[in-house]
């Protein structure tokens, strides 16, 4: 728990690290399993320690289409899912070994309600990932594939080499042979 506690000091204060730490379970998670599955009602949420993972759509085709991307110090989950007690529509799939400390939706709902300190705790996070998700359906919207792919690389600097180039293009919706163009343009 001790590697739980030093990723906790970035985003909890020091009295608050013990009481979320008696809410969940540290656990593994190998390569190219899913921490959630598409159809499956999540009754869960992680916090990244280590390891990458992706939000993914699969159409029946099997066409991928990757939603986000989730590193370390970051809560993982299907959120509208689980709060509304629903299916999930996409896959959290781990494109790394990672380790998550993980709690229980009914767990997390008991510490909401004992302190508003931990509703101000969720909100901090909801925003980052409104701002996330606002900034990234208008770059998809308003910004040439070459303009997203350098934006890319300015906001995931390390991710690069982590993830293969059809995930990258996958991310940034377009083919991978457009993205091998670009990067030969751009001499990556």
């Amino acid at each position: 728990m001790r590697k739980v506690e030093i990723a906790l000091k970035n985003v909890l204060s020091e009295d608050r690290i013990e009481e979320f730490l008696s809410v969940g379970t540290l656990i593994k998670i190998k390569k190219g399993e899913h921490y959630i599955r598409e159809g499956e009602i999540p009754k869960k949420l992680g916090f990244v320690l280590s390891g990458l993972f992706r939000y993914v759509y699969i159409n029946q085709e099997g066409k991928e289409y990757t939603k986000g991307l989730v590193q370390e110090n970051t809560f993982l989950t299907s959120y509208s899912a689980m709060i509304t007690e629903t299916s999930s529509y996409f896959f959290v799939e781990a494109l790394e070994d990672a380790e998550l400390f993980t709690i229980s939706y009914e767990k997390w709902k008991r510490l909401l309600d004992s302190d508003n300190y931990w509703y101000k705790f969720l909100v901090s996070f909801v925003e980052k990932g409104f701002i996330t998700k606002e900034k990234r359906e208008r770059d998809l919207l308003l910004l040439n594939a070459e303009t997203r792919y350098r934006d890319f690389l300015q906001n995931y600097p390390e991710i690069e080499n982590r993830i293969s180039q059809t995930i990258i293009a996958s991310y940034l919706g377009i083919q991978p042979e457009s993205l091998s163009r670009i990067r030969k343009k751009m001499g990556t």
